[in-house]
């Protein structure tokens, strides 16, 4: 079972109304559907050409956070022992694209 915060990562301190937030959670997938969240993955901002933006790490509890422009991203997924995992998503001002990635063993 997953041992992470129950609503992701705080936005406390964050004005969501000025800022396009993109932001999750890597996690492992584990037997059965029980997953592990990924510590030390690396998650790439990838822009809508597939041009490097941004990367960070993923914290203990495998969250991650962008602050991005409006419009189409692409998160690119890098954790040990796993194939690299792209995922699209919509970045708007005033809104926050929750995004789980699931890496595979």
């Amino acid at each position: 079972m997953c041992g992470a915060t129950e609503g992701g990562l705080s936005l406390d301190g964050v004005n969501v109304a000025r800022e396009a937030v993109i932001q999750g959670q890597v996690l492992r997938a584990g037997a059965g559907e029980e997953s592990e969240p990924v510590a030390g993955a690396y998650v790439r901002l990838l822009d809508r050409s597939g041009e490097f933006t941004a990367e960070v790490p993923t914290s203990a509890t495998g969250h991650f956070r962008f602050f991005a422009g409006d419009g189409e991203w692409t998160l690119r997924t890098l954790a040990p022992k796993a194939q690299p995992v792209d995922t699209r998503v919509v970045a708007a001002t005033g809104s926050v694209a929750e995004v789980q990635v699931l890496v595979s063993a």
